[in-house]
């Protein structure tokens, strides 16, 4: 034994183990009467968030959820999905948010596979909710969120329970405890399942509090920020940010649902200045009527990520007086795990070669022990030419526990020690990765690997281009070729020919769409294009 193991225990005085409920209970206790959340005009102190989150969970354990059960919130952007990161954890539950996007069969299906034994659900979901719990082969406890800005003409009593109701029936003086091993879930996030049913992922008190530290660090985020919710806290936790903004004393503005205008509104009025959100958002903001655009009093930090961004948005967004920054990650790594860190002997570059810079997916976080480019057969990797593809493989505390009730899919994403993301990248001489497409977006033309990301950043050049989206269209010679979906920006109108045209200036050949579709891209609740959808109307076309 070596001598600095002698006597030197693990205690309670100099162990505690490690759970982002921590940075409330400290903002409570240090700052109570600052404002932390701020929804149209409710507005709680940080003194208010603490106790109507203890209520809450005062109010579950009164019901019989324990450590272990798992409760569902199935809501937008609002305070009580922003308590439920703190209120239920605090009875030792797990939180499961829940895609306000889905279909009642997979809205059933969560709810059953996660064992769900509450669920909290704003009213203006009634209409899939309902047809979900009719498939539902257990009794499950609803609470309703009855809220006055959501879409009145939209909402029907679901629950026996209503929110505010049910939190009254808590104490305030609830003895709720800290977790006992930071290795404890804290919440549950399932995948889109877009190829069968979604995989639940698990995440711990541990890797939940390392990922609020290291985006502060990263993003170099300071005390007293002011930030808008732009992502949904049901993805990722909001890539974990109702925990990390609390540890900064900062203030969250609850944004129920993306509407540009209103985005503008927020960010005047309450002095925004950070958020994140997918290059889909980013480009709304963009293409806004000027109108609708107003100009900013005070610099805004934006995170993207969700997709590869063209290079064009951020030379878009840097003229409005955004300052964007690309992070890559996802849901079984917390959120966003590698950042574009900037470097400084890149000010020099032209303003082109930069914005080209930027969309890279960069270097690891802090909090990231490891991110490799490797082989997936050989487990070795790449050389760093900017050339060879490979897979990004990752490791760290921020890696999740598992795939929920799924043992062989955990063991086989994590197969060498190292977490396989599916994502095929390059890696540059400096170290910092570019990914090239998801393993299953590849294009294989005549042999020949065609990365739809290069066409979609041509064709996002265009100016007549809002949105492009590159798959695979079936075809008798070549096998597949490249077919791009097209969101055009208003009143300028571009032909299949002359975009076709446009990128042969630029792209080999046989990287060239063969087959132009405009149309109005599917999209998921967080902006990512729904590809598995446009493949399938490739195979519809001739």
């Amino acid at each position: 034994m070596s001598v600095y193991n002698k006597n030197l225990d693990k205690n309670k005085a100099n162990f505690v183990p490690l759970t982002p409920l921590s940075f409330l209970q400290r903002a409570r206790d240090i700052y109570p009467n600052y404002e932390a959340l701020v929804y149209e005009d409710r507005k709680y102190s940080w003194n208010d968030v603490y106790i109507r989150c203890v209520k809450f969970a005062s109010a579950l354990n009164k019901i019989g959820i324990k450590k272990g059960d798992t409760v569902s919130f199935l809501a937008f952007n609002t305070p009580e999905i922003f308590e439920a990161h703190y209120s239920v954890p605090m009875t030792g539950a797990v939180l499961n948010t829940i895609n306000i996007r889905l279909d009642a069969k997979t809205i059933s299906y969560i709810l059953n596979h996660s064992e769900a034994k509450v669920l909290v659900v704003d009213r203006q979901l009634h209409k899939e909710v309902k047809k979900a719990l009719v498939s539902l082969n257990k009794k499950i406890t609803i609470i309703d969120i009855q809220d006055k800005y959501a879409d009145q003409s939209k909402l029907e009593k679901i629950g026996d329970l209503e929110y505010e109701e049910f939190l009254n029936t808590g104490d305030e003086n609830y003895n709720w405890k800290m977790p006992e091993d930071e290795w404890d879930a804290i919440s549950l996030s399932y995948t889109s399942g877009t190829t069968g049913n979604p995989k639940g992922v698990v995440y711990h008190h541990r890797g939940s509090y390392l990922m609020s530290t290291g985006s502060a660090a990263a993003w170099n985020m300071p005390n007293r920020l002011n930030f808008l919710t732009i992502v949904p806290m049901f993805h990722c936790n909001g890539w974990g940010y109702p925990w990390t903004v609390p540890m900064l004393i900062g203030r969250t503005i609850c944004l129920r649902s993306i509407d540009v205008k209103k985005i503008f509104e927020l960010i005047e009025k309450h002095k925004v200045t950070h958020f994140g959100g997918a290059p889909i958002v980013l480009n709304m903001i963009t293409g806004a009527p000027e109108n609708i655009k107003k100009k900013l009093t005070n610099r805004v930090y934006v995170l993207t990520a969700g997709a590869p961004p063209p290079s064009i948005i951020f030379k878009k967004m840097k003229a409005l007086g955004f300052e964007v920054m690309h992070v890559y990650g996802l849901t079984e790594t917390y959120g966003h795990v590698t950042q574009c860190a900037w470097n400084d002997g890149w000010n020099n570059f032209e303003e082109d070669k930069q914005n080209e810079i930027k969309a890279r997916q960069g270097v690891r976080y802090p909090n990231t022990e490891g991110v490799l480019i490797m082989n997936p057969d050989t487990m070795k990797e790449v050389p760093r030419d900017g050339k060879t593809i490979g897979e990004i493989m990752i490791r760290g505390n921020i890696v999740m526990k598992g795939y929920f009730k799924d043992k062989d899919a955990t063991e086989k994403s994590m197969k060498g020690g190292w977490f396989h993301t599916g994502d095929l990248a390059v890696i540059h001489p400096d170290g910092y990765i570019k990914i090239q497409d998801r393993s299953k977006d590849i294009i294989i033309s005549g042999g020949e690997n065609i990365s739809s990301i290069e066409i979609e950043n041509t064709l996002a050049k265009h100016p007549s281009v809002s949105i492009a989206a590159v798959v695979s269209k079936p075809d008798e010679k070549w096998g597949e070729v490249p077919c791009a979906f097209i969101e055009t920006v208003k009143d300028k109108p571009v032909t299949e020919k002359e975009l076709i045209s446009f990128c042969k200036e630029t792209l080999a050949s046989f990287k060239v769409p063969k087959k132009v579709e405009f149309c109005e891209l599917p999209k998921t609740s967080t902006g990512k294009i729904q590809k598995f959808e446009l493949r399938k109307k490739a195979k519809e076309l001739s």
